[in-house]
């Protein structure tokens, strides 16, 4: 029970997070990337880092709620989502207090180089590389029908819209198109943390056979986990 509290708490932070980063995107009549609402200097910046808290925190209760959750796939089951997640939220938070600066400038290197811009998309970069990792782990997930089916959908979906983005982003090839398809990706991104939240929360729990594998290991015979 607790976990099903943690993990719709977790939802819930999330979806707040959501809100917040489309209100301020909505608000802002020109183009530009998501993490540009936090650069310095605009006025959404302080909307901006308290919805980045948001998903770190959201993220921590939904991936300690989850942590029972394993994948089945060999190279996926390395380490768990929840530890995918878990990272990624630990970046998200060195993101909120690093921000871009003004207009939030690709990092090139050379001697005018930002180390402020350099950080903050490096560990923007790879807290979303975290969880699509996370979404393709939970896709291959053991005895999770549903959390399997909306995370494959999730991960192909961010796969696709945030590479396409950042590639346009970085060759400065109709940029503007590019952080369109960002905003997508990450949209998708944070509703597929809610999402999986509330799985967890109300996902009914599967009965156990005689003689399956104990919880966190993937049985012989199908025995499925159990969340919470």
């Amino acid at each position: 029970m607790r976990d099903r509290i943690l993990a719709a708490l977790g939802t819930v932070s999330v979806t707040a997070a959501l809100v917040i980063i489309w209100v301020a995107r909505l608000g802002v009549p020109r183009e530009l990337y998501v993490s540009e609402l936090g650069a310095d200097g605009e006025p959404t910046a302080a909307w901006f880092e308290r919805a980045l808290l948001l998903i770190v925190a959201g993220g921590l209760l939904v991936a300690w709620a989850g942590r029972r959750i394993v994948s089945r796939a060999p190279v996926l089951r390395r380490w768990r989502p929840s530890v995918s997640i878990a990272i990624s939220s630990a970046l998200f938070l060195f993101a909120s207090q690093v921000p871009c600066t003004s207009g939030c400038p690709v990092p090139r290197f050379g001697p005018d180089l930002s180390w402020q811009d350099l950080g903050h998309v490096t560990a923007a970069a790879l807290a979303f590389a975290f969880a699509a990792w996370a979404m393709l782990q939970c896709a291959f997930a053991v005895g999770h029908r549903v959390i399997r089916r909306f995370s494959f959908v999730a991960a192909l979906s961010v796969a696709i819209i945030a590479g396409a983005g950042g590639l346009m982003s970085l060759f400065d090839f109709y940029a503007w198109i590019g952080s369109r398809f960002e905003f997508v990706a990450t949209t998708v991104g944070i509703a597929w943390l809610a999402i999986y939240g509330l799985a967890i929360a109300f996902e009914r729990r599967p009965v156990e056979p005689p003689g399956s594998a104990p919880v966190g290991r993937v049985a012989p015979h199908g025995a499925q986990e159990v969340v919470g």
